[in-house]
């Protein structure tokens, strides 16, 4: 099998796991077993998640594994506080049978997530799972699963976008991939690969050699498919690379520098910046027909464009002003608006998922910020501040922010998230140096 399982595949019977319970109440009816979430602090919620039951004693090992990942994406999240489980009172031995509520409430566990996985007859894994509100006593979600053993961390990442999504009412993020530079080598002679991990850290995939400059990957919005630079024979160009046929292609050979591609929404054009002389204009070429059209006609220096996810507009880094600010034009081009007006100067801007937020590096007073403001340039907050912090990018969700952050000297540049409240600042696991994080969509 791929390695890109798509999610049609994964789920070949991924049925409502009622078996003898029914499944739970709507969202109106839930108990306690609810996360609030607002722009102010968040009480995490309290949940169980005891190990897997395994069907045979091999499958022990996936069934503590599924069981430790769905922990660690919902702590990471900010949102759930998993209780140790030593604290646990009753040992599930099977998910069929209802769980002692009370034993479950008496260690103050708000919501109970029970699951089973079964070696079938033709090998693959059956992967069952429950959401109880223990509160109530009620079922609020039940799914199951099939799949190839090998993926049962991807198994585990769907399954807790089912729990963040049922006990949020918004859509999970755990389900997806980031593709990075990985760095390695001393600083004057720094290696960098183009590399493709899960959100979480695992799975880590090389997908250049090293052997030339990579810099500024960005997936596409629509397909696993990735645009980025690379520096080849000291030319400058921009490939297109299909994750799931590892296949590439190159987008263009533009004269002068080009940087910061970035896909449109629907993932048919490409818009980048090209340097003519000592200025640079923003340009989108159409994937199809390879046709090119100008955006912007400036002696200033335009970069780092990054489309609203309606597709009608775009924002945008600019000196035009006298130093790097953010500003917002139709997506065809015409009268630019500036929307930031802080101290110091912004760059790197990206839209949210959402729409309802811009997020940009913001540097001044010796200090590399990362911050969110509306697209009107309203409600500006500093999300995280350092040395070096840069190249915001956005969960598939708009509720978390990857980050990279570069303590310079010899040390490397890591990987960190940070939530748009500003919370639960986390580092994210990477085999060496990383940089400039893009965040893939939801798998499919």
């Amino acid at each position: 099998m791929s390695f890109d399982l798509n999610r049609r595949q994964l789920m070949i019977s991924a049925a409502t796991a009622a078996g003898a319970l029914a499944l739970g109440p709507a969202r109106d009816a839930l108990g306690q077993a609810r996360v609030q979430i607002t722009e102010g602090n968040v009480a995490p919620l309290p949940i169980a998640i005891p190990n897997f039951v395994a069907g045979t004693p091999s499958d022990n090992e996936v069934g503590v594994g599924v069981s430790q990942v769905i922990t660690n994406n919902l702590k990471r999240s900010g949102l759930f506080a998993p209780i140790d489980q030593a604290a646990y009172l009753e040992k599930i031995t099977n998910i069929d049978v209802p769980p002692q509520f009370k034993s479950w409430a008496s260690i103050n566990a708000q919501a109970l997530v029970t699951g089973r996985m079964t070696r079938q007859g033709d090998g693959r894994l059956k992967a069952e799972f429950r959401l109880w509100d223990v509160a109530t006593g009620q079922q609020l979600a039940g799914q199951q699963y099939f799949t190839s053993p090998e993926y049962w961390r991807r198994i585990a990442h769907i399954i807790s976008d089912q729990i963040y999504e049922r006990l949020t009412g918004e859509k999970g993020y755990f389900d997806s991939r980031v593709v990075f530079i990985d760095e390695s080598g001393p600083a004057d002679r720094r290696v960098k690969r183009l590399a493709l991990m899960d959100q979480d850290g695992a799975n880590v995939r090389y997908l250049t050699r090293g052997s030339d400059l990579v810099l500024t990957p960005r997936f596409s919005p629509t397909t696993q498919e990735i645009t980025y630079m690379e520096f080849g024979q000291g030319e400058p160009r921009v490939y297109l690379f299909n994750v799931e046929t590892g296949q590439r292609e190159i987008v263009g050979n533009f004269p002068g520098m080009s940087f910061a591609p970035r896909f449109s929404p629907d993932g048919q054009r490409i818009i980048m910046s090209l340097q003519q002389g000592g200025n640079s204009n923003l340009f989108v070429m159409d994937l199809r027909s390879k046709a090119t059209t100008r955006l912007t006609d400036t002696p200033a220096i335009d970069t780092s464009p990054s489309y609203a996810p309606d597709g009608s507009r775009i924002c945008f880094e600019s000196d035009r002003g006298g130093k790097p600010q953010i500003y917002i034009m139709p997506a065809s081009g015409g009268q630019a608006q500036r929307i930031s007006f802080g101290d110091g100067s912004y760059s790197t801007p990206v839209w949210s998922p959402r729409g309802d937020y811009i997020a940009f590096t913001k540097q001044g007073g010796g200090q590399f910020a990362i911050g969110i403001m509306k697209p009107d340039g309203s409600g500006e907050r500093i999300l995280t501040s350092g040395f070096h912090n840069e190249g915001p990018t956005f969960a598939p969700n708009g509720r978390m922010l990857m980050f990279f952050r570069d303590p310079g000297g010899n040390a490397g540049p890591s990987l960190f998230t940070v939530d748009v409240s500003g919370r639960n600042e986390l580092r994210v696991p990477t085999p060496g140096y990383a940089s400039d994080p893009a965040w893939s969509p939801l798998l499919s």
